[in-house]
């Protein structure tokens, strides 16, 4: 049998470790979780820390999990979330992780709500290292345009009506830390933070995988 198509590459090399070819996998060891902030920032965007830029082999990675069916990829996805969640976090301590809710629509399309299995798999790797950590969905997400075919004023607007909060939303832990695999204006992160601080569970922080790079025009 021919091997697997690298996540991060594409090449079809022996060795893949979790998906990911030895050259990938030294590229995403590479990266270190570091602050971002969109540019205007929206208001009620929480701290946010991301793994790297949207580009390379993480981008490639993410969009192997999200659209092309390869859910074993949550796992080393997952343990690079954890990362970030504990540079968010600081100190050991008392997590509750939130991530983002896939609207039914997208769920579907993809076999389940992504996030949620990213947000599973950073907790795995979380408790293992002695974290106490817990994995609460509090939101439900409604139907909302593809946020591709918006501006930034049509993300916020978008993403102000996209969440609700559950009947039994259940408490928190410790610090709240939102998940999202990538930030680009962080309206969604913002709307979500804005819906959970109402319910008296405010983010201490938010933790993404890849931040877009604003592009400046000459």
């Amino acid at each position: 049998m021919l091997p697997a198509g690298c996540a991060g590459c594409a090449e079809r090399v022996p060795g893949l470790r979790q998906g990911f070819c030895p050259r990938c996998v030294g590229e995403l060891e590479a990266l270190h979780p570091a602050p971002t902030r969109p540019d205007p920032p929206p208001p009620g965007l929480p701290p946010c820390l991301a793994l790297g830029p949207y580009a390379g082999a993480l981008r490639h990675g993410l969009l192997a999990y999200k659209e092309r069916g390869r859910h074993g990829l949550a796992r080393p996805l997952g343990a690079l979330l954890a990362e970030v969640v504990a540079a968010a976090v600081g100190p050991r301590r008392a997590v509750t992780l939130v991530a983002v809710p896939d609207t039914a629509r997208a769920a579907r399309a993809r076999y389940g709500d992504h996030l949620d299995r990213l947000a599973r798999h950073a907790a795995d790797r979380l408790r293992a290292a002695g974290w106490p950590v817990r994995v609460l969905r509090p939101l439900r997400a409604l139907p909302r345009p593809d946020s591709v075919a918006l501006d930034s004023a049509g993300r916020a607007a978008a993403a102000d009506a996209a969440f609700r909060l559950r009947r039994a939303a259940g408490g928190a832990d410790g610090s709240v830390v939102l998940l999202d695999d990538i930030v680009t204006t962080g309206a969604t992160l913002a709307a979500v933070s804005r819906v959970l601080r109402d319910a008296g569970m405010t983010p201490n922080a938010a933790a993404v995988l890849a931040a877009t790079q604003k592009r400046h025009h000459q």
